[in-house]
């Protein structure tokens, strides 16, 4: 028998029309009570509109795209190429219209979010971005996604790893690979007090790209002082560069170097810096990552790694409409190391 929403409401102990607010999204609702709600969801496996069986073959027009943020240039390409794929003539037989939800890096909101989708009945669900490492979270956002799947949604993963016990497709960037080349170019210049500004713990991106990173430092037997050298911003974003690097002169005065997770975060780096009265890259070098599209046009050019985000962003689109694609694997893009002027050899050693 199909769990009803009468159900859910006992087992979370509210009334169903709280459920339904919850489930809507359309009314405030306690967050305690929210939590209750979406838990007796989870434990019931509650379909929106009837057993998943039903909705099989009624998926809708609709293409989700989940994002940590669409201000970041990062996800407004991937989300861009995606789109590109939903027009006339496109794979997937018709044109389709692309939602594109805004998560803010938040663990609810990419859960509430794929629940709506599964209420609308998508067609398919493409999630950006590095995922967030965290087993709770994750055997919840697996839940989810096998739901959609019965329920008849196409799931795509761009740019971040394959979830355990998951079918659904996964585009990923060679990230550790791209760092460790960046680092390697900053030593082949003759650094060696090299700064690292991170993102935010417990993200896939973050790690695979400290990885990369710690690779380069440790082949040159600079592994010792990785630690020291090593600040988490709270996001990928220019305020994390600035303090980071302001963090990381106070460290180490003699710093020659400064990589950042990404090309928003160098900026920050590059203001930091400025105001320290530092020049770029006569007493600090610096790099991002991601090659947007703002990158080449810095005061110095940012000497930077380029992610394909538009010919993966196209292949997720795709790969979510066209019946013919692969229902899993993975496909890893390469990144490419982009030298450009905000780097150089270090400045001579003082007597």
């Amino acid at each position: 028998m199909a769990v009803t929403l009468a159900d859910v409401a006992a087992r979370a102990g509210v009334s169903a029309a709280t459920v339904s607010r919850v489930l809507n999204g359309n009314y405030p609702v306690a967050g305690s009570t929210k939590t209750r709600v979406l838990a007796a969801v989870e434990e019931l496996e509650y379909v929106v509109n009837g057993p998943a069986s039903a909705l099989a073959a009624a998926t809708s027009d609709l293409v989700g795209v989940l994002v940590n943020d669409i201000a970041d240039p990062f996800f407004g390409q991937l989300a861009g190429a995606v789109q590109s794929q939903m027009g006339p003539g496109t794979p997937g037989g018709g044109p389709r219209m692309a939602i594109v939800c805004n998560t803010g890096g938040s663990r609810e909101r990419e859960l509430t979010y794929l629940t709506l989708l599964q209420r609308q009945r998508a067609a398919a669900v493409i999630l950006t971005g590095g995922a967030i490492e965290d087993p709770e979270h994750i055997e919840a956002l697996s839940a989810r996604l096998r739901r959609l799947e019965a329920a008849g949604t196409r799931i795509v993963l761009c740019g971040r790893p394959p979830l355990p016990d998951a079918e659904a497709p996964a585009i990923t960037f060679d990230n550790r690979g791209g760092a460790q080349r960046l680092t390697e170019h900053m030593l082949s210049l003759g650094h060696r007090a090299i700064g690292y500004i991170a993102g935010p713990a417990a993200r896939t991106t973050t790690r695979h790209r400290l990885e990369g990173h710690r690779a380069a430092l440790a082949a040159a037997g600079l592994g010792g002082g990785a630690d020291r050298l090593t600040v988490h911003g709270g996001a990928y974003d220019r305020a994390a560069g600035y303090e980071g690097t302001l963090a990381l002169l106070d460290r180490e005065p003699g710093l020659t170097a400064v990589l950042a997770a990404n090309d928003t975060v160098a900026l920050g780096a590059c203001a930091a810096l400025r105001d320290r009265g530092l020049r770029i890259p006569d007493d600090v070098s610096v790099a991002g990552f991601d090659d947007l599209p703002f990158a080449v046009d810095t005061t110095p050019a940012l000497t930077t790694v380029r992610v394909p985000l538009t010919d993966a962003g196209a292949h997720a689109g795709r790969l979510a409409l066209s019946p013919d694609a692969p229902a899993e694997g993975v496909v890893t893009y390469p990144t490419t190391l982009m030298p450009r002027a905000s780097t150089a050899p270090p400045p001579p050693e003082k007597p």
